[in-house]
């Protein structure tokens, strides 16, 4: 009997642990403690029954070999000076070459030999008019474009979580794709803006030899380049450009970030952003500065200044402000896009659907509809045919509902359609352990055995029969979980817990109820 009431203790103590922790995720959390509903986990439901964005966002590979490419020029240029070699220009010759210029042969091979030393990602040079072209190998292409599909999506990964959407789905599609899936997002044109910025942070130097609108005429000069300043006018609302020329080189650019910040002008009570440089950005800075007092200093976001001020001392200790008029919500999505770091290539918009609340109600209640008619009908089919020994299969069944459903809020799981497909699912394993079970117990009462024999000789002999269907489910359930995408897993995820919690209550839960009805009842017949 003491085995008996610690079974039936832990029973107990599992489905009230399981109620508290499945109510909050009920419409009866209005009416639960603040403390509780507040402080308890609960499930979240998937895209396919609450609405949301669906999105599929393509990364533009060759942009990013191409920037990959350019910033390996500048490195060249940077060795051919450390090392002294003489050499006339150094420019990007299409998306995955590099020319260089030389004067004579002397420094034709020196520049040979320095690509080929220092930068092994280059093929033979090809030779035309004075002039070397050192080509990206088609390897290390290929391994740029992974990368920049790899990087992208943790990027967007990381933008999103700042964000605040629960259980987003984010994963790689074909070979340049990215899918992503934001349940119960409330505001979509402000997420696609979050999500698409590429967020390239630079600071530049504000070329003063020429006005803006003279370059506007007669070009920019060689090195410079003209950009604009967009800002809207708070009394008419309508959008203003102006001109900069700014030079190309990039004195400091967001790679060395290491905070970013919305924080409130105290004189014009207008939110900024308070960028922090980690200590080699801060020691660049301070030098730039430094060297650059009474210029201005442009800092330039994905091609647009944002301000422009001038540098009236060298700064120090790696702090600088990004002004330019936002409203509260628009510098809180720039701090979010400069923390997570910037996209490495630029990313489209090619599918765009936003799945309605209205679709997700009507899967919920066709999902809770089919569910519970299921288990209806099951329970009442075992309580039939299997009679008294049928209700505690039906209790048991009960049980593992119950508990599955506390065990998806504790882990915060994502209910899907596929999901309550799995729930269902569970429910057949249920029935299936016992009727393995109750047969078992039936063939021992035909040949002779007491009731109380027969039930401990058909527990003994169908558990091997159970394990091994549940495990071979459990393996199943666990590959649909690696390998599947977001509902896939929600169904794997509900099928595991449920074939886990299944072995607890059929094993378990049946059993006591015969136990019971044995020892304390020394029953004589058994109704099965």
């Amino acid at each position: 009997m003491r085995s008996i009431f610690w079974r039936i203790f832990l029973l107990a103590a599992f489905t009230l642990i399981a109620v508290v922790l499945f109510l909050p995720s009920t419409p009866a959390v209005r009416h639960l403690p603040r403390l509780w509903g507040d402080n308890i986990p609960k499930i979240v439901l998937g895209l396919d029954l609450q609405g949301g964005m669906h999105l599929v966002l393509n990364v533009d590979q060759e942009k990013a070999v191409e920037n990959h490419v350019h910033r390996l020029s500048g490195s060249l240029e940077d060795e051919f000076k450390r090392k002294n070699v003489a050499y006339g220009t150094v420019s990007r010759e299409g998306a995955t070459s590099i020319g260089v210029t030389y004067p004579d042969e002397k420094s034709k091979e020196a520049i040979t030999k320095t690509v080929a030393d220092e930068f092994g990602v280059f093929s033979t040079p090809a030779q035309a008019d004075g002039k070397l072209v050192f080509k990206l190998i088609d390897q290390e292409a290929e391994r740029i474009r992974d990368w920049a599909r790899s990087q992208a999506l943790e990027t967007i990964r990381n933008r999103i979580d700042k964000f605040g959407v629960a259980e987003p789905v984010i994963q790689k599609q074909g070979e340049s794709e990215v899918v992503i899936q934001l349940p119960g997002l409330k505001d979509p044109e402000r997420a696609i803006q979050l999500i698409g910025k590429t967020a390239v942070l630079e600071f530049r130097l504000v070329d003063e030899s020429m006005e803006a609108q003279k370059a506007l005429t007669t070009g920019a000069p060689p090195g410079s380049e003209i950009l604009y300043q967009l800002t809207r006018d708070k009394q008419t609302g309508a959008l203003q450009k102006t001109p900069y020329l700014i030079k190309k080189e990039v004195l400091l650019s967001g790679d060395s970030l290491s905070d970013a910040r919305v924080a409130i002008d105290s004189q014009y009570n207008e939110p900024y952003v308070s960028i922090t440089f980690d200590s080699n950005g801060a020691r660049i800075f301070e030098r730039v500065t430094s060297e650059s007092v009474g210029k201005r200093l442009a800092i330039v976001l994905d091609g647009n200044v944002h301000s422009a001020p001038q540098i009236r001392e060298a700064i120090a200790g790696g702090k600088a402000q990004i002004t330019g008029g936002f409203a509260y919500e628009e510098a809180t999505d720039l701090a979010i896009v400069l923390r997570a770091g910037a996209l490495p290539a630029p990313v489209s918009i090619i599918q765009n659907v936003t799945v309605g609340p209205t679709l997700g109600g009507d899967s919920i209640k066709a999902g809770v509809r089919a569910a519970v008619l299921g288990a209806l009908f099951v329970l009442v089919f075992m309580a039939i045919y299997y009679k008294v020994s049928g209700l505690a299969a039906d209790f048991a069944i009960l049980l593992n509902i119950v508990m599955l459903l506390g065990a998806m809020a504790w882990l915060n799981s994502t209910l899907t359609l596929p999901g309550i497909a799995g729930i269902i699912l569970t429910i057949g394993m249920g029935v299936d352990s016992n009727v393995l079970i109750f047969e078992r117990v039936k063939e021992e009462l035909r040949s002779g055995r007491t009731p109380r024999s027969a039930i401990s000789a058909g527990y003994d002999h169908a558990w091997y029969t159970v394990i091994d269907s549940h495990v071979t489910t459990l393996i199943t359930a666990a590959v649909l979980f690696q390998f599947g995408s977001g509902p896939i897993k929600g169904f794997a995820v509900s099928l595991s817990l449920g074939i886990l919690i299944n072995l607890f209550t059929s094993l378990v839960g049946t059993k006591v109820f015969f136990d019971i009805q044995s020892e304390k009842f020394r029953l004589q017949k058994l109704s099965i």
